[in-house]
């Protein structure tokens, strides 16, 4: 019956497969960018809704009222422009972190004994069985200034007083860190653990060093792992809003900060949704070329 229904929808089996997910985007993605977007062409007001239609009707003809101000907007304002930077350098540096805490990682993992590599795998999945924020908060235990790093830090003697760790840019590179690293390991496992050990092998007896036969044979043969894990850690990053809004100071000035102001604060829902569609632009760009790097990177294995 589903059969005979995909073929008269002109739907071949490929094509049946691909139907439900891209229903599930065209309906959860696409619809709500549409509508965002079209927040973004209005023109703010006070009111319920906070913002104009972007059509209306003068007499017979309809009017389309679209408003390019917002966007324009957000190059004025020096403070979009460090938003974006800031962000996207964070987002950076804490994928950059996690690729080097990662890697030994997953590479020790794909290198266990199959029973014990199971239960290495259920350790770096099990922090999310744990609500987001409840972990987030547990770092504020952990970093304020009578938390237990400082407690330790002092009871060692390495320090006399506390830290500030708590409400700075480095608790929310550590909370990044800490939150993302899963989505770091899981690809760079499932891409080291599928490499040929024979190869390994052969630079071993041609006299090649551990260290060269990595940088020669294993590095680049994992390259596809890197870019994806660097991605899957990179894009969440860059709007993140929990961890700099628990973890970070006043100073501490992300997209998604000025997001929540936005919408929630000033009431600016035009402003607001340009910032999206703004960040959204700034995050498929990244997208698109990690992309374009992973396939020439797996069609030139």
């Amino acid at each position: 019956m589903k059969g005979g229904l995909a073929r008269r929808l002109g739907l071949g089996g490929r094509g049946a497969v691909i139907a439900v997910p891209l229903f599930w985007l065209l309906v959860f993605f696409l619809v709500p960018f549409l509508v965002v977007a079209k927040i973004s062409l209005s023109e703010a007001l006070i009111a319920q809704p906070p913002f104009a239609p972007l059509a209306e009707w003068d007499g017979l003809r309809l009017m389309l009222l679209l408003n390019f101000e917002n966007f324009a907007y957000l190059w004025q304002d020096p403070l979009y422009l460090r938003a974006y930077g800031f962000s996207i350098l964070i987002a950076f540096i804490a994928a950059f972190a996690s690729l080097l805490i990662g890697y030994p990682m997953a590479y020790a993992i794909a290198r266990s004994p199959e029973p014990r590599r199971t239960i290495l795998l259920m350790l770096v999945i099990l922090p999310f069985w744990t609500s987001f924020l409840l972990r987030v908060y547990a770092w504020q235990g952990f970093l304020r200034s009578t938390g237990t790093v400082n407690g330790f830090l002092i009871w060692t003697g390495i320090i006399d007083a506390p830290i500030q760790m708590l409400q700075t840019n480095f608790a929310v590179l550590l909370g990044i860190v800490y939150m993302y690293l899963p989505f770091m390991i899981l690809p760079l496992y499932a891409n080291i653990v599928k490499l040929d050990e024979s190869l390994l092998e052969a630079s071993a007896d041609l006299g090649a060093r551990a260290s060269v036969t990595f940088l020669r044979v294993t590095l680049p043969l994992t390259l596809p792992g890197i870019v994806a894990g660097f991605m899957l850690v990179f894009i969440p990053a860059i709007g993140e809003f929990v961890i700099p809004e628990l973890l970070g100071g006043p100073d501490t000035l992300m997209i998604g900060r000025v997001l929540w102001n936005e919408f929630f604060a000033n009431r600016d829902w035009p402003v607001a949704a340009a910032v999206a569609i703004a960040m959204l632009v700034a995050v498929v760009v990244p997208i698109m070329f990690m992309r374009t790097l992973g396939e020439r990177l797996e069609a030139g294995r």
